[in-house]
């Protein structure tokens, strides 16, 4: 995080203002690169999404699905569905934890190589809910992540301390979903989304003023867009969840 204290800078006039100045054009033009970064990637798992649900999926005169091309059976109908739902797993964990150690050019094209695994495996959102509710839920997503954001982003209040709550929500959230893939109880479904929605919307602003502080305008050119990165894949898994977590809730099914 920088040392740098704005508030007090534009309070002087001078070297301090005009250093204020150059910080605030700094933070923006990095904040529209973690934005830019964010918005490619699931426009980019959106795209590999419906590309693949078209290649997999056969559909009848009235759109509902009625079965699944010989692509379809052994991508989601074999054991390579579990290579498809693990592979984006196993991807960003390795993009966290060697971040310090990597080159932009190869962050970036890890974290786009890892939005299009993550469209490949919700090309199966297309077999729960129908297209015209998916594009309902998901503008209805991005609008309330584009508040969320904007709220942490410009919020004078201190969100760390919500923190180790939203972490501990997800954690739950983890495990009670987990515990449901053997229940199957649809009353705890809704309560895991309803939660999620809650969890994500929080982690959405928390995330962002993280990004925020985090920016040091003193960083060369390799340190800030591995943050940018980083803050990108941030806020790219609040909005994923997000829009999944609201699916559940207001999508339509098939």
């Amino acid at each position: 995080m920088s040392d740098f204290d704005r508030h007090a800078a534009t309070a002087r006039s001078g070297y301090g203002a005009d250093r204020a100045l150059v910080y605030d054009a700094g933070l923006r033009a990095h904040m529209v690169r973690v934005y830019n970064y964010m918005a490619g990637a699931v426009a980019l798992t959106g795209i590999v999404a419906y590309v693949m649900f078209n290649m997999v999926a056969v559909t009848g005169p009235d759109g509902n699905l009625v079965g699944l091309t010989a692509l379809g059976q052994t991508l989601f109908r074999s054991p390579m569905m579990w290579v498809i739902a693990l592979a984006p797993l196993a991807l960003v964990f390795f993009i966290s934890f060697r971040i310090d150690r990597l080159s932009l050019s190869t962050a970036l094209a890890l974290f786009f190589g890892y939005a299009a695994l993550l469209g490949l495996s919700l090309t199966t959102i297309f077999f729960a809910y129908t297209g015209t509710s998916i594009t309902r839920v998901f503008f209805i997503s991005a609008a309330s992540f584009g508040a969320l954001s904007l709220y942490g982003y410009t919020t004078q209040r201190n969100l760390s301390a919500m923190g180790s709550f939203l972490i501990m929500g997800l954690i739950g959230v983890i495990i009670a979903s987990i515990v449901n893939i053997f229940l199957v109880s649809s009353a705890l479904q809704f309560a895991i989304s309803v939660i999620g929605v809650l969890v994500f919307a929080g982690l959405t602003a928390w995330d962002t003023q993280k990004i925020k502080e985090m920016y040091d305008v003193n960083d060369d050119g390799t340190v800030s867009g591995r943050k940018a990165v980083m803050g990108a894949l941030s806020l790219y898994l609040d909005f994923i969840n997000l829009f999944l977590m609201m699916l559940r809730l207001f999508g339509d099914r098939r």
